[in-house]
């Protein structure tokens, strides 16, 4: 602490009330941040003589000042912590990869829906069924309500515009309503069928079905009689291949959590109406001396504040605060029973979903001694002397300019750290105000955005800056950094070697230090090759979607017709130019300001 900081005034002035807390160390980076019932006890536990672990003494001894946040309730403190968790990832945090979404099934809301993938808010019209774990998972569902009852899964352009079945119809995985082969009535008796097959009413629908079967055989419609026949053989099909996993109707999550090697894994099974989804596993970072009860309760806190959450989770673990589930409920509106000694099928799911999660791991802590041999290979490479703790935490930054022939100029920034890249904390950037085609001008720009954050103490400067180039790129990055005042001796440039054949690369330095030939066969090569390529890959396909949209543009702005306003609203209403390509006269001219005239044109000039 620092000596003009008063500790015990500071703690006896906290308030008995909710909020959240946050540990700040001297260079002003939040080491962790959590949640409180009552602040003033809370934060004056962590400063009593005897701490609950080791891990909580050194993050302790680092502790600068603390911050603390008054929040109306604990289950407001808890929305607020996991934001702030995954807004400033402290190290002292269990951390989950924060991916963006699930995929769902959807089915529209048409006059003849269609069964699609989706990703996306579920507030829209239709019905949406999920998540699923991946997007195998979505996709084998649609192919069983294809086989069984027979939905389109065309794009609406493409169903506004059949003359004559597709090749679905013909296969028997559409009753092609396109062009009235089923009445829309018949269509939507199909498409409520599948609604109920979805949510776990497969006995009710097998019974229906042989009923209408028998039915149309006593009508002598031997036609009907064969078709429903074999949507029956398709569905027992179905429901004998997933007879070990049928349990009534329910939505249950399984998780189990696993620990090996020094790494946790958290893996994730789903279950929706009864229908056992598949699994996706999870890995946490920085963990310490945290216990499976701690990850299981990490997990459970960030994944479903953001996610809908079943009625039942059936858990490896017993969770380590009984308070977790009743705020999860007050927050989302859910109230979940949590299962720790499941019988019957679910005892057979957790035990699945333990197997799976041992595999996860087995895999994972193989490519990680692999990809921590590399790491390792590279600081021994630029003579840094790193103990395991360091080298684990070893952050590279790399960077790289992409345009086509001047236009849509972007700059990529690729991080690697904890021995993977880290997707979530690349960065691109729109490069203005120079030459077209001026790399080393784009360089600068780029270098000066990232790194006077960093000069003026509002991020960390990483243990390695590469730049995609040789001795002209890393003299225009040494100009910026000597500008800026930052450590010279963090530059690497990635000089192509001769003819640019891949592993004949050399590592030029913006200080004294000579350049270095890595060889073909170095692991270190190895790991600047794939940073560099990440990097690359990153700018291009930017720039590409840059100059795409640029170019779009252009060519609605081309038709005779159309404006800035009207290319405003035609953008606005079906979310981007894809979708204006894609979609029909009709709804063309939906749109206000578009004639049907106009929407010809538009229709025809996109073809």
């Amino acid at each position: 602490m620092p000596a003009d900081f008063n500790l015990k005034s500071y703690l006896s002035d906290l308030p008995n009330l909710p909020g959240v807390y946050r540990h700040i160390d001297e260079q002003g980076e939040v080491l962790y941040v959590g949640k409180a019932r009552d602040l003033k006890r809370r934060v004056s536990s962590y400063f009593q003589k005897t701490l609950s672990s080791p891990r909580i003494a050194h993050m302790v001894a680092r502790v600068a000042r603390i911050e603390v946040t008054v929040t109306r309730s604990e289950a407001e403190a808890l929305l607020l912590e996991n934001n702030l968790i995954k807004r400033l990832r402290p190290r002292y945090n269990i951390l989950f990869r924060d991916d963006k979404s699930y995929p769902y099934l959807m089915i529209s809301a048409h006059q003849a829906p269609r069964i699609a993938y989706y990703r996306g808010s579920t507030s829209g019209k239709g019905h949406f069924f999920g998540p699923y774990p991946n997007s195998w998972a979505v996709r084998e569902t649609i192919q069983i309500l294809q086989r069984v009852f027979r939905l389109r899964t065309c794009e609406d352009s493409v169903y506004a515009n059949r003359s004559r079945p597709c090749l679905l119809h013909q296969i028997g995985r559409c009753s092609a309503p396109c062009v009235n082969l089923i009445s829309p009535e018949q269509y939507q008796l199909d498409v409520q069928r599948a609604i109920s097959f979805l949510d776990g009413n497969t006995a009710e629908i097998l019974g229906e079905l042989q009923e209408r079967m028998m039915q149309a055989s006593d009508s002598l419609d031997f036609e009907q009689a064969a078709m429903l026949r074999d949507q029956m053989k398709a569905l027992s099909a179905v429901l004998q291949q997933q007879s070990m996993e049928q349990v009534g109707k329910e939505d249950v999550d399984i998780i189990v959590v696993l620990n090996a090697g020094g790494k946790f894994c958290v893996n994730l099974a789903m279950v929706r109406g009864g229908r056992h989804l598949g699994d996706r596993a999870f890995f946490p970072t920085q963990i310490n001396d945290d216990t499976p009860s701690d990850v299981l309760a990490a997990f459970i806190a960030q994944h479903y504040l953001e996610r809908r959450m079943p009625p039942v989770l059936v858990c490896s673990h017993a969770l380590p605060d009984a308070d977790l589930m009743p705020l999860l409920a007050e927050q989302t509106g859910v109230k979940a029973r949590v299962v720790v000694r499941p019988q019957g099928v679910r005892k057979i799911w957790l035990e699945q979903a333990t197997k799976n999660a041992g595999l996860a791991l087995a895999r994972v802590l193989s490519e990680s001694t692999a990809r921590a041999d590399r790491t390792r290979a590279l600081a021994e490479a630029l003579q840094l002397d790193l103990d395991e703790a360091q080298l684990d935490a070893l952050h590279i930054e790399c960077f790289d300019i992409s345009h086509t022939a001047g236009e849509a100029t972007q700059a990529s920034c690729v991080v690697y750290k904890h021995h993977e890249m880290q997707n979530s904390l690349y960065r691109r950037y729109n490069i203005a105000g120079i030459t077209p085609g001026d790399d080393y001008a784009a360089m600068r720009q780029v270098l000066n955005r990232r790194f006077s954050r960093v000069a003026e103490g509002l991020a960390p400067l990483p243990d390695i800056v590469l730049i995609d180039g040789g001795k002209g790129q890393i003299e225009i990055a040494r100009q910026v950094f000597v500008e800026l005042g930052l450590d010279i001796h963090v530059l690497v440039g990635v000089a192509k070697g001769e003819k640019r054949k891949v592993g004949l690369e050399t590592l030029v330095f913006a200080d004294d230090r000579p350049p270095v030939a890595l060889g073909v066969e170095s692991a270190a090569l190895m790991l600047v090759a794939q940073v560099r390529d990440e990097a690359h890959r990153f700018a291009i396909t930017g720039m590409r979607a840059q100059r795409a949209k640029t170019r779009n543009v252009s060519r609605l702005e081309d038709i005779d017709g159309i404006g800035a306003k009207r290319r405003q609203r035609l953008l606005a209403r079906f979310g981007g130019f894809s979708g204006v390509a894609d979609a029909s006269i009709d709804e063309l001219s939906a749109v206000d300001g578009i004639s049907v005239e106009l929407a010809e044109r538009i229709y025809h000039a996109l073809r």
